[in-house]
């Protein structure tokens, strides 16, 4: 989500035709944006980043050279007068309701529009919402359409590497602003936008669009508290400029906050996070991991009670007749996907803890030796496992007794439901004391009981099972 850029060569096409004859370097490298289909190599990002050389390094001998002064003017300018606004303005009550009312409709422009509409084709608008969400887009004054969705359509594509705008590892700050207020080092990497470049609203959009965001962000919500209760300095300077600056920062923390608060439900590669907290800031796109394994679905907030309101919207236009077509992932594969994130966690817990000693690392032992080593050691055999309770006659909630008379001898029947059906943490505690195997294994029909239950159900990975079921197998 960006300002576009006006940062559109490195150097002159002359020296470019030059490399390009030289090294051969193709020329797509260095104009990302004319780039056809069939010239993408299959290691595109790696291609690119060792061919493409990228612009110096920002330090503090050149830094003021590097700004984007565009960006610098609209990203400081308006919190400044707003702020110095503010402590002489008063909020009136209706300026704080339409301030809440108009950050939304402005917001809706960009979530429903700019985002799921135009960059993610999440769902189909009639002429009437288009034109509608294009220009309270316009409002939040982030670019146009074709600028907006370009760039962020490259960040989907090459998240987390050096062709992504906003690269999130480059730090908070950096993802959140810096990233606009500095020019770029390497171009972004190329996006298909076909279809915008031969949408009408589009086009129509990025035609007019500083005058449309003049109007939208600073006439319209300026007239509508001056005309409609008088209030004209607090309309602009709560309702327009203000607003602007909080409705801009929300978007930016889709960038930064949402890469670095929350947690990863269903995949765990990238950045992207899931955090109510950043789905009310940012109305709805807050659930940012599933949006990056889903992007086409119109929901960001997949489960029906999350904060969403831009789903709720939608819905609704979908209800109206001015949204058809709203897409959904398939709940399988977004199941799926939360599953495999819980059994990879579930392993990492599972990894964590001490179990008992695997069957082939425990010695053999004979009945007759099983005997002849208890008369020393408080060694008892149940279900075919010779186990030393030594330190557990204190601990033995039914007294020491119960122990001592099964010292040497077969406890099975005793201890699964003889004298006591002992629990399952009785039996997970008893199989960490194995010492042993009785030679011969336990007696038919207690191979369920051999198992302690914490081992019934195990998370193993692929290659355990591959290498379990095929032993003899070598690569």
């Amino acid at each position: 989500m960006h300002f576009p850029s006006n940062d559109t060569s490195r150097s002159p096409r002359s020296f470019l035709s030059l490399m390009e004859s030289k090294l051969d370097v193709p020329l797509f490298i260095e104009d990302p944006d004319r780039i056809p289909t069939e010239a993408v190599p299959d290691n595109y990002v790696a291609y690119t980043l060792k061919h493409q050389e990228a612009l110096p390094p920002i330090t503090w001998s050149n830094w003021y050279k590097e700004l984007h002064w565009l960006h610098v003017f609209i990203l400081f300018v308006p919190p400044t007068l707003g702020f110095i606004g503010a402590c002489s303005t008063p909020l009136r009550l209706e300026t704080a309701v339409w301030f809440v009312v108009y950050i939304h409709l402005t917001g809706f422009g960009l979530t429903a529009g700019y985002h799921r509409l135009w960059t993610h084709r999440a769902y189909k608008a009639t002429k009437g919402l288009e034109y509608t969400l294009a220009i309270l887009g316009a409002g939040v004054v982030e670019g146009s359409i074709a600028w907006w969705a370009r760039g962020h359509r490259a960040h989907h594509r090459y998240t987390d590497t050096d062709l992504d705008p906003y690269n999130a590892h480059r730090g908070l700050l950096y993802s959140h602003v810096g990233w606009m207020i500095f020019k770029p080092r390497r171009k972004p990497g190329p996006a298909d936008v076909t279809d915008l470049r031969s949408n009408p609203v589009v086009k129509w959009q990025h035609k007019y669009y500083l005058l449309l965001a003049f109007i939208m962000a600073i006439a319209v919500p300026t007239a509508v508290s001056g005309y409609g209760w008088g209030d004209w300095r607090g309309g602009f300077v709560w309702a327009s400029l203000i607003r602007l600056v909080v409705s801009q920062h929300s978007t930016f923390c889709v960038n930064s906050l949402c890469h670095w608060l929350g947690d990863r439900p269903y995949d765990d590669k990238l950045t992207p996070k899931d955090c109510v907290i950043t789905a009310v800031i940012t109305m709805g796109e807050g659930y940012h991991n599933f949006h990056h394994q889903f992007p086409m679905d119109y929901r960001n907030g997949y489960k029906w009670y999350q904060y969403d309101p831009t789903k709720w919207f939608l819905w609704t236009c979908e209800k109206l007749g001015f949204a058809t077509h709203l897409k959904t992932f398939s709940d399988n594969e977004v199941q799926k996907g939360e599953l495999t994130i819980q059994l990879k966690n579930l392993r990492h817990k599972q990894e964590a803890l001490s179990w008992p000693c695997e069957k082939s690392d425990l010695p053999v032992i004979t009945w007759e030796d099983y005997q002849r080593q208890a008369e020393s050691r408080a060694l008892i055999c149940i279900a075919g496992f010779i186990h030393d309770i030594s330190d557990f006659f204190d601990k033995h909630p039914g007294g020491p007794h119960l122990l001592k008379k099964n010292i040497g001898k077969d406890a099975t029947t005793a201890f699964f439901g003889g004298l006591y059906d002992h629990s399952h943490a009785a039996h997970n505690l008893l199989a960490m004391k194995r010492v042993g195997i009785l030679l011969g294994g336990a007696p038919h029909g207690l191979e369920e009981k051999v198992v302690p239950p914490s081992q019934h159900l195990r998370v193993t990975r692929h290659g355990d099972l591959a290498e379990n079921a095929h032993p003899e197998v070598s690569l």
